[in-house]
């Protein structure tokens, strides 16, 4: 009788769950636990171990390999992990929700209902007008918390960020690192503070009327602190490989528990943290021969998880499969929006004028850049010599705001040489020239954190190991950019960065005071994103309505169509000065009854520029290494001259 009464109490405590693993406070009167390891048949939850306070609790075996249950003494804040049988070792959950010590240490109950949200009328966020800022929270400040950062905020709300893109927070193993080598991830490391802090950056941010998106890694877990195998031998599959090894397993053998992990650690970021979205690592590695792929998967339960809220959901895809986007009813996986490294490279090869590596597959020319400009991907089924197979699919006919642009990112300034800024690798004016392109164009804009003040600190690849496989990691980073034929010089030595130093991660921490002896640059970016904000044809995002055409060896012209002749006129010159004494170029005309005015200019000496020459239509003088913005405006008809 004792027995059917623990079973018919837990099988009632499973009701009661919000997710189907880890640990959860019920009813603010004991904690119940649940773990998947089917590769034990007897399995103890252990509270508060090697203290005297220790107690060991067996747990329920379930169908499927799972175990549970109840300790009606425990409670948020409480320390246990798990011991298998003939086994002394305690193991922490595969689904923690806190390591106060690291990846190796005891999990921590975590009661997420003792927050009091203060957001309930916070909507959500559209893909439409988004301003993203991608920020690592170690190197964001000094101190390197979710706290500090929270303070800068308000600052980055008052340039016109909308929606924080965090790097990923789920804990991984070291003293610093950039996130992706996660294995707890239902746990936010304790490198950037407690569960509760980052509730509070998310909390503070939608009082600000920012949104919060978090980078999540769903193609394979990091190399120290995983013990999932111990658990279970079904977590990864040798079906697929990627550059990590065996694939995780979404489609093999017991892979149903495997995709409930994934599936309900969106669900629970959504839920217990209020993200607005989610940015999907390299989705490329992410292999699923199921019937519902596993991202289509991910993408629902985001939408289930937020109920009602408006949620983004993001993927990095290097092989630029067009199903990503597709609506679910189109055979796609419904997902909101996708990194363009296509306009990346073509805009990083035209400033630098190096297509070294992966940047060999562009020229930089200006209608590459038209063309990511306007057709998201430049490469949508068309050979590819580098990968020596197709690349892509056609994605013609999505809107140009799916597809998030951006002259710097966590992986391409770290891949510079010695972690440079994009800025630093090529002239002023031609990186001011681009950054008009970024801000100004129907795509979704996205920032590196420090890029809006031109940021001298570099960012670099970090991460924090133990002594041998530090000295992997060193010798793989070495490899990695020996890609870069620069890098392969015998200076080369001089621009390699150890990734094992702590030194390096501290140098990699912006200094706040740049805003000030950067002036220029950032009110670049703040007049830019107003521009954007406030002109009416710039915050359509009609890319429909852009024509685009190139005028030079290096230099183009973007022309928006706007309402009853209200044109916008962008030209770009990368190049040395360019004199157009003919204008065969249709969409150098003005509407009819109308003129160009300039509106804007990348070389206002307020930007650090040396100052703009008079527009004259009737022979352009188009400097070079300089962006202009020209807007229609009414003139007086040459009748009416004429009369007077």
């Amino acid at each position: 009788m004792a027995s059917q009464s623990v079973e018919q109490t837990n099988h009632r405590l499973l009701v009661e769950r919000r997710l189907p693993i880890g640990a959860e406070v019920i009813g603010g009167h004991g904690v119940h636990f649940r773990v998947w390891a089917p590769r034990h048949s007897t399995i103890a939850v252990v509270l508060s171990p090697r203290t005297p306070d220790e107690t060991a609790i067996e747990m329920l075996a379930e169908s499927d390999g799972y175990f549970s249950a109840f300790a009606p003494d425990a409670r948020s804040g409480t320390l246990y992990g798990f011991r298998f049988a003939g086994d002394d070792k305690v193991f922490p959950d595969p689904a923690s929700r806190f390591q106060p010590t690291g990846v190796h240490g005891l999990s921590q109950v975590v009661d997420h209902l003792s927050y009091q949200w203060n957001d309930d009328e916070f909507p959500g966020i559209d893909l439409h007008g988004q301003i993203i800022y991608e920020m690592h929270v170690g190197t964001f400040t000094k101190e390197g918390t979710l706290e500090a950062a929270g303070r800068e905020l308000a600052e980055l709300k008052s340039i016109g960020v909308t929606t924080i893109e965090l790097m990923p927070v789920a804990e991984f193993a070291g003293e610093f690192g950039w996130g992706y080598d996660g294995v707890d991830l239902f746990a936010p490391s304790r490198l950037y503070g407690a569960p509760d802090d980052l509730r509070r950056f998310v909390d503070l941010a939608h009082s600000l009327g920012l949104g919060v998106i978090l980078d999540v890694v769903y193609n394979h877990f990091g190399p120290t602190g995983n013990y999932l195998g111990a658990f279970s031998a079904h977590y990864t599959s040798d079906r697929h490989h990627t550059d990590w090894g065996d694939a995780l397993n979404f489609d093999g053998p017991n892979s149903g528990p495997v995709r409930e992990l994934f599936i309900k650690n969106a669900h629970y970021w959504i839920d217990e943290f209020h993200f607005d979205g989610l940015r999907l690592d390299a989705v490329h590695a992410i292999m699923d021969d199921s019937k519902e792929h596993i991202l289509k998967e991910i993408g629902m339960s985001v939408r289930r998880a937020a109920r009602g809220r408006k949620t983004l959901v993001i993927a990095e895809s290097e092989s630029q499969d067009n199903r990503i986007t597709r609506s679910i009813p189109e055979g796609g996986f419904g997902l909101d929006a996708v990194w363009s490294d296509d306009f990346h490279h073509a805009a990083r090869v035209a400033m630098t004028g190096r297509n070294e590596a992966y940047y060999i597959d562009y020229s930089g020319s200006p209608q590459e850049i038209l063309s990511a400009l306007r057709h998201g991907y430049l490469y949508q089924g068309q050979w590819n010599l580098r990968q020596k197979a197709r690349r892509g699919g056609p994605v013609w006919d999505l809107p140009a705001e799916r597809f998030v642009t951006f002259l710097q990112n966590h992986d391409q300034v770290a891949n510079a040489a010695a972690g440079m800024r994009t800025d630093q690798l090529t002239s002023p004016g031609r990186y001011r020239a681009m950054t008009a392109v970024l801000l100004l164009s129907p795509n979704t804009p996205m920032l590196f954190q420090g890029q809006e003040f031109g940021a001298s600190t570099p960012f670099m690849y970090f991460a924090d190991h133990e002594v041998d496989l530090a000295k992997l990691v060193r010798q793989g980073r070495f490899e990695s950019l020996r890609q870069f034929r620069s890098m392969c010089g015998p200076d080369s030595a001089l621009c390699f960065v150890d990734p094992c130093s702590a030194e390096t991660f501290k140098r990699s921490k912006l200094d706040f005071s740049e805003r000030e002896s950067r002036a220029g640059m950032y009110r670049l970016h703040k007049d830019l994103i107003q521009l954007r904000k406030v002109d009416p044809v710039f915050r359509s995002q009609a890319a429909e309505r852009l024509y685009r055409a190139v005028i030079g060896p290096e230099a183009f012209v973007l022309r928006y169509r706007g309402d009853n002749g209200d044109d916008r006129l962008i030209m770009v010159n990368l190049g040395r000065d360019l004199v157009l004494a003919s204008h065969a170029e249709p969409l150098l005309a003005a509407p009819e009854n109308r003129d160009w005015e300039l509106l804007w200019s990348s070389e206002d000496p307020r930007y650090g520029g040396v100052g703009t020459p008079p527009v004259d239509i009737q022979q352009w003088h188009f400097p070079g290494h300089t962006a202009l913005v020209l807007k229609a405006v009414t003139v007086e008809p040459e009748t009416t001259k004429r009369s007077n």
